[in-house]
């Protein structure tokens, strides 16, 4: 399957046991692994897509507390592009003193192997786990004007109709989770890649495109609204907050669950100890009653992860979509 894009569409912790170091240790730490007196200066956290998407908001929500807890101010830098790969190369070129972080959609990252065969970087060699923070599913959504209201439904009015399904941004999780529930369920729609998931969601809420998947952090507004019209959820599971809505599962495709996964990365080569604080804080601040109850209320859930945990969910997610890849023979022009 290519990818076509269009007009301006351009090509564009530390273990747990670490994590529970006394702070003195930690600090300690630090300066034998070069991190001196981490934190002296302001941290940077790239957000490797447009402002308004997941990952934004939840960069958003942790960047005060942490800096409260650091001492330090904490900036948020979108440098969007490449589906998130422009960041990442910022953050894997970075000095790997941990004054760079990057928080983004895990799952992407994984499939960046994969898709891009001249990747300017290798996230399992240039980038290390800090922590996952959240889970996002995908909310399968339509105009309102399109004629069904299941995914059945949706199925068979793809055979006879012209749908256009708005991609966040091509060789995205939501994305590739597209064209495997495409695969699935012999649905026929053509693919429109945007360059983040804002202008997905707002084309859509027009009916210049007719279908979308997306994080539904980023989307859920727009259905509450009645701007978008709910489908699906790929959770394994029905959510609590759209209990009535069937997953995808549910509408016969069993096992499918697809989503996105909000986690903390950090350029190889920052100290174990730097890490370990990062986790602590990071872990800490996503679990306040507050931060959770902002976050179930807009439709992500709060999942946790030491780095070892991390680096296997990116080992499991890069298996899985190099197979989807393989399978639909996806390629980028």
């Amino acid at each position: 399957m290519t990818i076509n894009r269009r007009g301006a569409l351009g090509a564009a912790l530390a273990t747990t046991l670490a994590a529970n170091l006394p702070l003195g240790a930690i600090a300690q730490g630090a300066q034998q692994g070069g991190g001196g007196n981490w934190p002296s200066k302001p941290i940077r956290i790239i957000v490797p897509y447009p402002p308004g998407g997941s990952s934004d908001i939840i960069a958003r929500s942790i960047s005060q507390p942490l800096s409260e807890a650091l001492g330090q101010s904490v900036i948020i830098d979108n440098k969007a592009g490449a589906n998130g790969n422009l960041g990442a190369d910022l953050l894997a070129k970075a000095p790997a003193d941990g004054y760079t972080l990057m928080l983004c959609d895990l799952g992407a990252l994984a499939i960046s192997p994969s898709l891009y065969p001249k990747l300017p970087f290798d996230p399992s060699k240039d980038l290390r786990s800090v922590s996952m923070l959240a889970y996002s599913p995908h909310l399968l959504v339509v105009h309102p004007s399109v004629q069904a209201n299941t995914l059945k439904e949706l199925v068979e009015l793809s055979k006879k109709s012209d749908l256009n399904f708005a991609v966040t941004a091509s060789g995205s999780t939501a994305h590739l989770a597209g064209i495997e529930l495409q695969r699935k369920v012999g649905a026929k729609w053509e693919y429109v890649p945007y360059k983040g998931g804002v202008q997905a969601v707002l084309d859509t809420v027009s009916g210049q495109t007719q279908v979308l998947m997306n994080g539904m952090l980023a989307t859920y507004p727009q259905v509450q609204s009645g701007k978008l019209k709910l489908i699906a959820v790929s959770k394994a599971t029905r959510m609590p907050l759209i209990g009535s809505v069937p997953t995808i599962a549910e509408q016969g495709v069993p096992g499918y669950e697809s989503g996105t996964w909000q986690g903390v990365v950090a350029a190889r080569g920052v100290p174990d100890a730097v890490i370990a604080r990062l986790n602590k804080e990071l872990v800490r601040i996503i679990r306040t009653p507050d931060i959770r109850a902002r976050l179930a209320g807009q439709g992500a859930e709060v999942v946790t992860m030491a780095a070892p945990e991390q680096d296997q969910f990116f080992a499991k997610e890069r298996a899985r979509w190099a197979q989807v890849i393989k399978e639909a023979n996806v390629r980028l022009d």
